[in-house]
């Protein structure tokens, strides 16, 4: 160690080493290193520091008050260093680290709900911060341009620089308020709604739940007629519970929010159930990230071979 060098890791090691000993050979060997090379480390670690640590004799080794002032010091060092060596050793193996997970609110508060807990149990050293209201275009985004690592939603195309894992798979269900003149009937076709207004979600290309509306009434012969633009699932079956008009939304959201204003009608046919999925960055190197999807592929298996 140079002159006017701070005390490293490697000479604290040593210090700490003959401070609990207090025998050069005995310190030596607990470090296993040769004896002279412990006093050449413990005489810079001295001429260092301007003082001397250890009172010597042939027959006897004690600390000095400096040297007694140094223990503590020392013992933080030598500590502040093995938690640094495992915090990367966490992150490279995906042991410890923060993972950003947005999610759209209702519909999958369950599923999410279950990944937090698990991460939790299975990687108590990864911390999951949760986004809400990232609906699936912004949710998209921000995966795409790093703002979050993880987004739970539904989605009808996917850049090829996004990796997905299906979670779920969720009906679709036509909310409309008690009293509607179709409100008594178990399901109802789309054609039979070509005159009500809709209350919708925010969309875009890639949302799969705005994609459907438009398509089956495409199929029915008919444009929607937009009457109100809801900024989440809670406030869009308020609304149809206040009479403003009807919606199309999902099993899960009937099965999250309470509404006894409102009938939820099965849509037939209603094609193909939407897939919820879990999506990263394809090239994301947060070893914590390929750990929690890991997890979501053990907590929800595949329900077919597609997915």
């Amino acid at each position: 160690m140079r002159k006017g060098q701070a005390m490293d890791v490697h000479h604290a090691a040593a210090f700490l080493a003959l401070a609990e000993e207090l025998h050069f050979g005995r310190a030596a060997q607990q470090l296993r290193m040769a004896q002279p090379a412990l006093s050449r480390l413990i005489k810079g670690l001295e001429n260092d520091l301007g003082a001397a640590l250890f009172e010597r004799s042939t027959r006897h080794v004690a600390l000095t008050p400096a040297g007694e002032a140094l223990v503590d010091v020392a013992r933080e060092l030598v500590a502040v260093s093995a938690r640094a060596r495992e915090a990367v050793r966490g992150a490279v193996t995906g042991e410890t680290g923060l993972v950003r997970l947005g999610f759209a609110g209702a519909s999958i508060n369950r599923s999410v709900a279950r990944l937090a807990r698990e991460v939790r149990a299975r990687c108590p050293g990864v911390r999951l911060e949760l986004h809400s209201s990232q609906f699936s275009p912004q949710g998209l985004d921000r995966v795409v341009n790093g703002d979050l690592d993880l987004s739970l939603g539904r989605w009808d195309f996917l850049p090829a620089e996004v990796r997905s894992y299906v979670v779920g798979r969720e009906a679709l269900l036509v909310a409309v308020p008690r009293g509607h003149r179709l409100s008594g009937a178990s399901s109802v076709a789309m054609a039979d709604l070509r005159d009500e207004d809709w209350i919708i979600l925010p969309g875009g290309p890639t949302s799969a739940l705005s994609n459907r509306l438009q398509s089956l009434a495409r199929a029915a012969g008919f444009v929607p007629r937009i009457r109100e633009h809801a900024p989440d699932s809670w406030t869009q079956i308020l609304l149809v519970d206040a009479g403003v008009g009807v919606a199309l939304t999902l099993d899960s959201v009937r099965d999250n929010i309470g509404a006894e204003g409102v009938s939820w009608l099965t849509l037939e046919p209603g094609g193909a159930p939407l897939d919820v999925r879990l999506i990263w960055r394809e090239h994301d190197d947060n070893q914590a990230v390929q750990r929690v999807t890991r997890i979501a592929a053990s907590l929800f298996p595949p329900r077919d071979p597609r997915a």
